[in-house]
C-alpha cells in the first residue's frame, strides 16, 4: 500500500487515545511529537529544523488542549512523518465544526488556536470524522517552517 499515511513514504507514525480533560496529555504528546520529528530525515539546517519541531509542537498543543477542554469524550492525536511533510490530525467525538474566533486581548490567551493553526500551518483544515465528532488537520513542510 502507499499513499497518504499508510505507504513507502512514511518515515514514523505517532497515534495516541487521550481520556476527557486530561491535560497532562498535552506535554506527553508535545514530547513524542518533538521525538517523532527527530527521526525527519528530510530537515536540511539545525535551525529549520527547530523552528519546525516548535511550530508542530505549538500547533499540536492548541489542538490538542481544545479537543480535551471543549468535549466530553477525550481525543485521538495521530502524526504521521512522510518524507517531507508532518501531517497532525486530532479527532474528537463531539458534534459541530470549530469557528475561529479573532482573540480579544482583555480575555487573556484562549481563542488563539485555530488563529495560530491557520497562520503557522502549511495546509489544514476540518472533516467530520467516521462515526462521529470532527477531525481538524494540519500540514508541516521540511524547510518551510
Amino acid at each position: 500500500m502507499t499513499g497518504r499515511h499508510g505507504g513507502a513514504g512514511v518515515r514514523g507514525r505517532l497515534h495516541r487515545r487521550l481520556g476527557n480533560g486530561d491535560l497532562t496529555a498535552v506535554p506527553e504528546v508535545r514530547h513524542a511529537l518533538r521525538d517523532l520529528l527527530g527521526r525527519w530525515p528530510e530537515r536540511t539546517d539545525d535551525a529549520g529544523a527547530a523552528d519546525a519541531a516548535d511550530v508542530a509542537e505549538l500547533l499540536a498543543s492548541e489542538l490538542v488542549t481544545n479537543a480535551l477542554i471543549h468535549t466530553d469524550h477525550g481525543a485521538v492525536v495521530t502524526a504521521t512523518v512522510e518524507d517531507s511533510r508532518l501531517h497532525v490530525e486530532v479527532q474528537d467525538f463531539m458534534a459541530g465544526l470549530p469557528v475561529p474566533d479573532l482573540p480579544n486581548a482583555d480575555l487573556g490567551t484562549g481563542g488563539r488556536g485555530l488563529v495560530l493553526v491557520e497562520r503557522l500551518a502549511d495546509a489544514w483544515g476540518v472533516r467530520t470524522a467516521q462515526g462521529v465528532g470532527k477531525v481538524i488537520w494540519f500540514e508541516l513542510h521540511a524547510g518551510a517552517a
